[in-house]
């Protein structure tokens, strides 16, 4: 099941029980995959067309009247041409509605520059009320979807296409918005993903473990509000943090540990890995994972290099 699947079957099940819950998509129907929805309550779905800033818009409208409005479209057009309708219709006003971004990151590699979605956290987790979530499988998924029900005001999902899953919980988790989960312990330094490249994280910290290196992997599902005490810990219990993110380093999920840190007055070395404030050039979701050094090996060996760098400072010293 791909993440797009299980948020769907999410809203099938809500809307059976909550008859306010609408779905809008914007000529999308196949990457969101909100087909079934649409089967199952025509009345409660509309397909507005190539059309992001009046979908947003229209979910305005139905919050406004008592409606839970959820809308989905590719990441890179809800968080860049409706970027206004966002933050102005939605954030501003603090209404309930729920966004489910797909094809975010380089999940659409091949279709360029036009459509990677490595911008969009930055974007969004600056508007003031907007809770960001990024889950790393279906099952989580699953559980940020229900969770983004639950929770008043607007809240941005984000999540990959129509491709293969990446599975990294195997078991029912305790997903709570804004709670770090640690899906591998260790001492020696803290990987912190979000989405997909906590799976990645997790490849690496078993490729470290064969070096000596026991790594920490912290799925930071919720980039806004960031989990400072999982940071803190980080911090203060591991020689060296990294960030990985299939999204420019400036202004991410990098951008939000920093300021965590700076302003817990952590001395702990932290390196960003990500887009290099570069536009990704074309290809498959694997072949640029592995040009930006987002894949378990590659981040393996960013690891392992920095250590070096750093125990050569101290012996400099």
């Amino acid at each position: 099941m791909t993440a797009s699947e299980a948020a769907c079957q999410v809203l099938c099940d809500a809307a059976e029980r909550d008859s306010s819950l609408w779905v809008i998509t914007a000529d999308v129907m196949r990457t969101t995959q909100t087909k079934p929805f649409a089967t199952a309550f025509p009345d409660r779905f509309l397909n507005v067309g190539i059309a992001e800033q009046a979908m947003v818009g229209i979910a305005a409208g139905l919050a406004t009247c008592g409606k839970v409005p959820v809308v989905t479209a590719f990441a890179a057009m809800l968080s860049m041409r409706a970027c206004e309708q966002i933050r102005t219709d939605l954030a501003y006003a603090d209404l309930n509605v729920k966004i489910i971004a797909s094809a975010a990151g380089l999940a659409a590699g091949y279709a360029g520059p036009t459509h990677h979605a490595i911008e969009d956290i930055a974007i969004l987790r600056a508007m003031a009320n907007m809770t960001v979530i990024v889950p790393c499988d279906a099952r989580e998924t699953r559980e940020a979807v229900g969770a983004a029900l639950g929770r008043p005001g607007p809240v941005y999902i984000r999540i990959g296409g129509r491709g293969k899953d990446y599975t990294v919980y195997a078991e029912t988790l305790d997903f709570q918005i804004g709670r770090a989960v640690v899906v591998r312990d260790g001492t020696d330094v803290t990987l912190i993903g979000c989405g997909r490249t906590v799976a990645e994280c997790a490849v690496a910290a078993a490729l470290l473990r064969e070096e000596g290196v026991a790594a920490r992997v912290l799925d930071m599902h919720t980039v806004k509000p960031t989990d400072v005490m999982a940071i803190e810990k980080a911090a203060f219990q591991t020689r060296m943090v990294f960030t990985v993110e299939d999204h420019n380093v400036v202004g991410g999920l990098g951008g939000a540990v920093a300021e965590a840190m700076a302003e817990l007055g952590s001395s702990t070395p932290l390196k960003r890995l990500g887009i290099p404030d570069t536009y990704a050039v074309i290809g498959s979701q694997d072949a640029l994972l592995e040009k930006y050094g987002l894949t378990g090996p590659r981040i393996a060996d960013a690891v392992l290099g920095s250590l070096r760098v750093r125990g050569a400072e101290r012996i400099r010293r």
